[in-house]
């Protein structure tokens, strides 16, 4: 298998775990709904899914069009972030629970989260998304779709940082009984 061809299965396999999240996400969104869970930062949504689907798509077209040389440190290196970046991705995934989902819905009289990888950082799906935008393109040096993705999302994730940190500012510090 050639490098080019096992970098087009990688992210084959991304575009595969993409749509697994999404299954996730949407049970967990009806989850929220039937809650009372209000939506917020509708707007931005359609650019995000649009970026992050163009960003697998992207990838795959400069490494097959420019066929770069690929150092194996790089490479490797690269992977490792990937994985890590997943690894982080499905902690966050998992501490949230039923509460995670790719919207920003937030059940009223639930207190935020605070532990798992929350205990640490406000936001660490987001380091995952940011480490992975580089990462995974440069596993085929493909530094164009890493750029311009990087930037792009920086734009994104500034708008949906501020909604969800004020949809949060919205919950009780404590849960409240039901």
């Amino acid at each position: 298998m050639t490098t080019l061809t096992a970098f087009t299965v990688l992210v084959a396999l991304v575009g595969l775990e993409r749509l697994a999240e999404l299954v996730v996400s949407k049970r967990n969104a009806a989850w929220s709904f039937e809650r009372g869970g209000r939506e917020s930062g509708q707007g931005h949504y359609p650019f995000m899914v649009v970026l992050h689907s163009g960003f697998l798509v992207a990838m795959l077209v400069e490494a097959w069009v420019r066929r770069p040389d690929v150092a194996a440190g790089l490479a490797w290196s690269m992977l490792a972030l990937v994985v890590a970046s997943q690894a982080l991705r499905w902690w966050c995934i998992t501490t949230l629970g039923r509460r995670w989902n790719t919207r920003v819905i937030i059940v009223p009289g639930l207190a935020p989260v605070t532990s798992g990888p929350y205990r640490l950082l406000p936001h660490p799906n987001y380091v995952a998304v940011v480490v992975e935008g580089v990462a995974l393109p440069l596993v085929h040096a493909s530094w164009i779709t890493a750029l311009v993705f990087t930037v792009a999302n920086a734009a994104l994730l500034t708008v949906r940082i501020r909604t969800e940190d004020a949809a949060l500012r919205t919950l009780p510090r404590e849960p409240v009984d039901a």
